[in-house]
């Protein structure tokens, strides 16, 4: 097997601080994260060669010198906790700290084979924007929840205003994402065909489009994958487990769970069909909608590859 010949750097990111390492090299940097910090970095990284970099989500705390490399035309890997912490385990790898993580980093980069299109840098502010909306929406519902066991009038009446308040909040700040979308002649033309499937609601087509910005472009499996609702097999030998989702993308998966649950009853005769049908096959309620969300998406996707819009039959 060739030798990987890309000078390959890892950075481990904190609020503060960036710590840099070079895949098999011991040159090491700090600097601040900040855009002085990054200016700093990137002359660093050009001494060095390096010409893929590595990263860990942490936040959103990495966003911004993650956007710079990117403008600086850097390939850039950015990945999960998870799989770094995949990787130092398989390795024994049980010291840490963050010249430590920097290290592990660049080697993880360097043992990549495929790197992924850079997702499309118009989606970002609108993905901060639509973590907000939901962060809203996260707090009207913690309020009914209050509610519910409150037995003080007088606390029942302000928290009911409260969530007045931001409900009406949550809706004027969808209007405004959604019309600074549909200022792009082809985000808003996807977004017209993820709504028109039949129980994707504004809201519901805006997640999609945001949280998935590769929809229309990849498979259905790696769709379902991306958004944490493919079913993995856990079989050992003789024993056959349940299947169950795991990883993904949360908020993605949240969103469409939840649209899941009135489309299968009222608005997608497919889904509604597909509902009952595991239902009388023995599946759990949440394992079918589970089942119709997954479903859902794979008509997104679809529709978006197609060009076309949902029509009553299935896709």
């Amino acid at each position: 097997m060739a030798k990987h010949t890309t000078i390959c750097a890892g950075i481990d990111t904190g609020k503060r601080k960036l710590d840099v390492a070079i895949e098999g090299n011991r040159a090491q940097l700090q600097v601040e994260n900040t855009s002085e910090g990054h200016a700093i970095l990137l002359t660093w990284l050009r001494r060095h060669r390096v010409k893929r970099v590595g990263i860990e989500a942490s936040g959103g705390y990495e966003q911004p010198v993650v956007t710079e490399l990117r403008r600086k035309r850097f390939e850039v890997v950015v990945f999960q906790p998870a799989q770094v912490r995949a990787y130092a385990k398989f390795h024994s790898q049980r010291a840490k700290n963050d010249k430590i993580d920097a290290a592990l980093i660049a080697v993880c980069t360097a043992a990549v084979r495929k790197i992924h299109a850079a997702p499309d840098p118009r989606l970002l502010p609108f993905a901060e924007q639509l973590t907000m909306i939901d962060q809203i929406n996260e707090d009207i519902a913690r309020l009914k929840n209050r509610i519910e066991s409150c037995r003080n009038a007088q606390i029942r009446t302000l928290w009911k205003e409260d969530i007045a308040r931001l409900e009406k909040r949550e809706k004027a700040e969808l209007n405004a994402l959604v019309a600074s979308i549909r200022k792009h002649p082809d985000l808003a033309k996807r977004l017209g065909l993820i709504n028109s499937v039949s129980g994707i609601g504004l809201p519901t087509a805006v997640a999609i489009l945001v949280r998935l910005p590769e929809i229309g472009q990849i498979t259905r499996e790696q769709a379902v994958a991306l958004a944490g609702l493919a079913p993995y097999d856990d079989d050992s030998g003789e024993q056959v487990g349940v299947r169950h989702i795991d990883g993904g993308r949360k908020r993605l998966r949240r969103a469409l769970y939840t649209a899941s649950l009135a489309a299968s009853f009222r608005w997608n005769q497919q889904l509604i069909q597909l509902y009952q049908r595991l239902i009388a096959a023995g599946k759990e309620h949440k394992r079918a909608l589970v089942a119709c969300a997954r479903k859902m998406l794979i008509f997104a996707n679809t529709v978006v590859a197609r060009g076309t819009p949902w029509q009553d039959c299935p896709p």
